[in-house]
């Protein structure tokens, strides 16, 4: 384990609008408020046309191709992730997703878009730290938190 100390920065709140898509939205925000990390909460609807990573076709492998889903139709969702600039120095959401429409529920990672239905509500908690960054990990070609011992 390695970690870092954070003090807490501005608090943003945002209503994303019908149309906007996570991460694009966020990560644009992130970069025009000049974020370089933060926490972000997201609740409200989704559309049908979203698509969420749901998991690796094969876990053991060093490069896992992603499986991606797309949802049943228009959902509820609530979200939780983070937000930290990559070594390009460019903002770069993660943030996992649980969508409920009836009895069904996909729970995946917003990266492949996530289109909000009429109205999202975001709440941005910036982190001020200098030690924590994206890089692309090269056995993986995820691009991971990593942290710099202070």
């Amino acid at each position: 384990m390695k970690y870092t100390l954070a003090r807490p920065g501005r608090i943003f709140i945002l209503r994303l609008e019908d149309g906007d898509r996570l991460p694009d939205t966020l990560e644009q925000f992130a970069r025009e408020q000049d974020i370089a990390a933060a926490l972000v909460f997201f609740l409200g609807g989704v559309d049908g046309n979203s698509r969420l990573v749901v998991g690796p076709q094969d876990g053991s492998v060093s490069r896992p191709v992603p499986v991606i889903t797309g949802l049943s139709g228009v959902s509820e969702a609530v979200g939780l992730g983070t937000l930290f600039r990559n070594a390009e120095g460019k903002p770069v959401l993660h943030l996992h997703a649980a969508c409920g429409r009836g009895k069904e529920t996909v729970t995946g990672c917003t990266r492949a878009g996530v289109g909000v239905w009429h109205i999202g509500e975001v709440v941005v908690l910036e982190l001020l730290t200098g030690s924590a960054r994206r890089e692309v990990h090269p056995l993986s070609g995820f691009e991971l938190l990593e942290i710099k011992e202070e």
